[in-house]
């Protein structure tokens, strides 16, 4: 009997590690009221030291999905001093790859690296980056926030003079509350779906004000709508249990 707890401890360990954070899924979701568009949304990249591959995986499934565009919670670096990130302009230069266009947040992760070094290197491969902003795509309204836990969200300037249909990108869920406009829709990671979950009881913890609430998921607690993506990557340890990574695709 020990030699099998052994064996399936060995094999768990295994998977979590080494398997389940180099897989990846598509999580679909449907939303009516935006045209008919077809939407990717990602988040939380943290490309390491040697993960280029694994970035261009990404970016290769992102260009075989076609979408009309492509959007992004940020958190494109690893670690939280920069030793261990594959260097921002390596991955932007990757993500200018994406043969759609592509619009973005910045996470804290971003921040704690430099996030001016972040927004040039990925404006300068055609990414457009929003701080408490908005741009339009063919009648759609993209707003995006300030990462909340090294700079300011400020919803109301990020939403200014723009009309429905509309979009509010942001890093974190935590300012869910804090919405007093009506959008279309909210998207936001950082959480990596709390990264290990339990099946039946769900992720364990998770980097939110609100606990493993908003974990990951469809959710609708106000006048606004908000998917939560699990994320691409990890932090702190390399380990994914019961949460694949994923790209989310809106139609």
């Amino acid at each position: 009997m020990y030699k099998y707890v052994i064996f399936i401890f060995i094999v768990l360990f295994v998977w979590a590690f080494f398997i389940e954070p180099n897989l990846l899924v598509i999580k679909r979701y449907n939303a009516k009221n935006l045209e008919n568009k077809k939407i990717v949304f990602v988040s939380d990249f943290h490309i390491a030291k040697g993960e280029k591959a694994r970035l261009r995986k990404i970016v290769k499934k992102i260009n075989k999905i076609n979408p009309d565009l492509v959007l992004s919670g940020g958190d494109y670096i690893k670690g939280h001093d920069g030793k261990t990130t594959l260097p921002i302009e390596d991955i932007a230069e990757e993500l200018g790859k994406i043969k759609s266009p592509v619009i973005s947040v910045l996470g804290n992760h971003d921040g704690w690296y430099d996030k001016y070094r972040v927004q040039k290197a990925l404006e300068r491969n055609g990414i457009k980056v929003l701080r408490n902003n908005s741009t339009i795509f063919k009648n759609l309204y993209i707003a995006g926030v300030e990462d909340l836990q090294t700079s300011m969200p400020d919803i109301s300037t990020a939403l200014e003079n723009t009309e429905h249909q509309r979009i509010l990108l942001t890093h974190t869920p935590d300012i869910y509350y804090d919405i007093k406009d009506e959008v279309d829709l909210i998207l936001a990671g950082h959480v990596h779906g709390g990264q290990v979950r339990i099946p039946f009881i769900g992720a364990l913890i998770c980097p939110s004000i609100y606990g493993t609430k908003f974990s990951k998921g469809d959710f609708k607690e106000t006048q606004n709508r908000m998917i939560v993506t699990g994320g691409l990557g990890t932090s702190i340890l390399t380990v994914r249990f019961c949460d694949i990574p994923e790209i989310v695709l809106i139609n």
